[in-house]
């Protein structure tokens, strides 16, 4: 059963345990109407189920991910996983052409690789230096803003000018 990159990170925000609307929606930034047609789409497939419950202030509606869904899902994570090992081996041989190739044919899923933390972003930055491209070229800015990277991945790790003194006294 096939699933689009969107959809298995919808099923991955569930299965972290947001089981509203709203609440899956800031996770995943995507749209009310594009979300509502990936629940119903994950509904329809049976990974998910829609829960009523009473609640002190009428009926309230939960999402939860099921044992199809969340079957699913592992063999989605094992995929990018492999996906990215491959571009990963590529860099390493610095084999530009086909690492180019492959980001290209990966495209749809480098936003699920970040969602799940599958890639390391410093070895993403450096693939796009390697091919002398922008990484806007393959993520959009929203993706790259959701994941910390708007700043161009450079932070200062927490550090301030007045922190330690690193005299060991030898």
């Amino acid at each position: 059963m096939e699933t689009e990159p969107k959809d298995v990170i919808v099923l991955g925000s569930i299965r972290r345990g947001k089981k509203k609307f709203s609440n899956i929606q800031n996770e995943t930034k995507i749209s009310g109407e594009e979300l509502n047609s990936i629940l119903e789409e994950l509904e329809n497939k049976k990974f998910i189920r829609v829960e009523e419950k009473k609640g002190f202030f009428g009926k309230k509606i939960e999402l939860k991910i099921t044992e199809t869904g969340s079957d699913e899902l592992d063999r989605k994570i094992i995929e990018i996983q492999s996906k990215w090992k491959e571009m990963k081996s590529l860099y390493e041989n610095g084999d530009k052409q086909q690492l180019q190739q492959k980001m290209e044919e990966n495209k749809s899923f480098l936003p699920t690789m970040m969602f799940f933390g599958v890639m390391d972003m410093m070895m993403f930055s450096m693939m796009f230096s390697m091919m002398g491209i922008g990484m806007s070229d393959f993520v959009s800015q929203q993706d790259m803003a959701d994941q910390g990277m708007d700043d161009g991945g450079m932070d200062d790790g927490g550090m301030d000018d007045g922190g330690f003194d690193f005299d060991i006294g030898f």
